[in-house]
């Protein structure tokens, strides 16, 4: 178990090596209960496969990952119980319907089928999902996929969030439902947020973790991110240049 009380996400020097490679370097952090945390980086920096390691997709060259106090290595099953993930561009089966898809993932869960009843109902509203229920995933736009996914992480109520590019592919008014959905969900959730879109950072984030070329850069708050220029975009352009 992690030493730190009410930290739900921890990465304790986590390296990753593919031969000569490096893809991430001694990444050290952590997340406490109930916060919404952005982690920035340009493309190739190191996001994705830290968030793969935090979950248990890969496992790590050197270091260690805590999710609420469980090891990954160690106690995956009872770390996987208390994360939904929505990776970048994540795997969906084609031939389901989003009905089918959640209900074969809420089984999988293991949730009865009262509790499965409950949530399916939940995610169909929250993600909007009704009118395309009972429509074949492989018939569905980019940004309908992108909202099944993010249904499949909610669907038996995480405690903790692990989002790569939740509002990658919705439109304007999608982008914005999605926003006040993270929002409302980090008031009782520890969000892990990857996010190309800076203007998502200042909507919804109390934090943010900066990565370049495998290292981390900078760990801080929104005005910390936005430096004395007060501009996200600058800075970010500044530190990662």
């Amino acid at each position: 178990m992690s030493s730190t009380p009410n930290v739900m996400i921890e990465a304790r020097g986590l390296s990753k090596f593919y031969g000569p490679f490096v893809a991430i370097r001694d990444v050290t952090f952590s997340v406490p209960q109930g916060q919404i945390t952005a982690f920035l980086g340009p493309n190739g920096a190191g996001k994705s496969t830290t968030m793969k390691l935090l979950t248990g997709f890969l496992s790590p060259s050197e270091g260690e990952a805590f999710i609420g106090g469980y090891s990954v290595a160690d106690k995956r099953i009872e770390a996987s119980r208390l994360i939904g993930y929505l990776p970048e561009n994540g795997p969906l089966y084609n031939e389901m319907t989003p009905k089918s898809l959640l209900a074969y993932a809420g089984k999988a869960r293991g949730l009865n089928s009262g509790l499965l009843r409950q949530r399916m109902d939940y995610v169909a509203s929250c993600c909007s999902l009704e009118d395309v229920w009972g429509k074949s995933i492989s018939k569905l736009s980019r940004g309908y996929r992108q909202r099944v996914g993010m249904a499949q992480a909610l669907l038996h109520d995480p405690q903790v969030l692990v989002l790569d590019e939740p509002t990658s592919g919705l439109d304007p008014n999608q982008t914005f439902q999605v926003r006040e959905l993270i929002a409302e969900l980090g008031k009782t959730k520890t969000v892990l947020l990857s996010t190309h879109i800076l203007s998502e950072v200042e909507a919804v984030c109390n934090r943010v973790i900066l990565i370049n070329r495998g290292r981390i850069i900078l760990d801080g708050t929104v005005a910390d991110m936005q430096g004395s220029a007060g501009d996200l975009e600058t800075n970010f352009r500044k530190l990662t240049g």
